[in-house]
């Protein structure tokens, strides 16, 4: 299974699941734990935020017992208040690992100096891990990208400063910012950093599939997978399931509907009926993509205003696939 460590956090495998805006609640965190995730991150949280006592980032903060090892991320540009939250995070968070975000390639967040925004300006970048790092006792990593615009490469030098100022371990996502999530991941980067580096790094970029899992696993410490497991968990299971040298089975029509079901109650338990669903709106038609006749299943389920119209689509889709496969498709 390829064990490794964060400092003094032991990670059971290679499996990252990365932060996602949006995605990344404690609901989605319990399916990525289910199918035994090696490492799973939090939602990224804003530094003023946790400062200044917001209620819904507060909410955010908070973990269960059961998720461990887990990574809480922080993002800022501002030492002093970046430091403020990080002692927060380590005295109140049930987090393992507090994780500086240098890589989120948003205008919300670059316009902030944060971020991505970061890479243009490594002293600063530096001076807050460094200071972090002074301050909390959990270990501190960082995530980040190649760089800010395209060919503009920062982040081999600013990975190797990191390192020196008792950074623990470095996530690079192998895109320039100025690309966000278009075109290729380039994994030449990640090669290349993982052979100059003393500590763990994580290789983030365009993890869709268990080939794709193979194909980069020896090219970092641990793979990051983001969008790849959105409305597809089971990718969790797949990868692990290969990793212990288990028999791949293959992921029915019915667990794909159920585990959708399941993931639409726990975000009910977390923000009630309505925002739920309005969450699920978007998360839903992931889970059916690839099955026969899902388009007009997902326009349907991009109008789902309560947790029976949920139910009622996947019902109805349901019979429909029992027929479709009992013909012989």
């Amino acid at each position: 299974m390829n064990t490794w460590n964060i400092a003094n956090v032991k990670i059971a495998n290679k499996i990252v699941i990365a932060p996602m805006a949006g995605v990344s609640d404690k609901a989605f965190r319990s399916l990525a734990y289910r199918f035994k995730a090696g490492l799973v991150y939090m939602e990224m949280v804003s530094d003023k935020a946790i400062v200044f006592k917001n209620e819904k980032t507060m909410a955010m903060c908070e973990s269960d017992d059961l998720e461990h090892p887990l990574t809480a991320q922080l993002f800022g540009s501002d030492v002093e208040s970046m430091v403020e939250a990080a002692i927060y995070l380590d005295e109140n968070s049930k987090a393992d690992i507090i994780d500086i975000n240098m890589g989120c390639p948003v205008n919300k967040v670059v316009k902030t100096g944060a971020g991505s925004a970061l890479l243009k300006d490594p002293d600063k970048a530096v001076k807050i891990a460094s200071e972090i790092i002074k301050h909390v006792k959990k270990p501190v990593t960082v995530k980040m990208r190649l760089g800010f615009n395209k060919g503009d490469v920062v982040c081999f030098d600013l990975a190797k400063r990191l390192q020196e100022a008792g950074v623990k371990a470095i996530a690079l996502h192998a895109r320039f910012r100025s690309e966000m999530y278009e075109g290729k991941a380039d994994w030449s980067y990640i090669k290349k950093m993982k052979e100059m580096l003393d500590i763990p790094l994580i290789g983030n970029g365009d993890i869709k599939s268990l080939d794709d899992f193979i194909a980069h696993k020896e090219d970092a410490d641990a793979l990051m997978i983001g969008r790849g497991v959105i409305g597809n968990p089971f990718l969790i299971k797949e990868i692990t399931d290969y990793l212990e040298g288990k028999k791949q089975s293959e992921v029915s029509y019915q667990e794909r509907l159920d585990l959708c079901i399941k993931h639409a109650r726990d975000l009910m338990m977390l923000y009630g009926e309505r925002n739920a669903l309005a969450k699920m709106r978007g998360l839903s038609v992931h889970y059916i993509t690839g099955l026969p006749y899902a388009t007009k299943v997902k326009n349907d389920l991009n109008k789902i205003v309560t947790m029976q119209d949920l139910i009622d689509i996947f019902n109805k889709y349901q019979l429909f696939l029992d027929d479709y496969y009992c013909a012989g498709n």
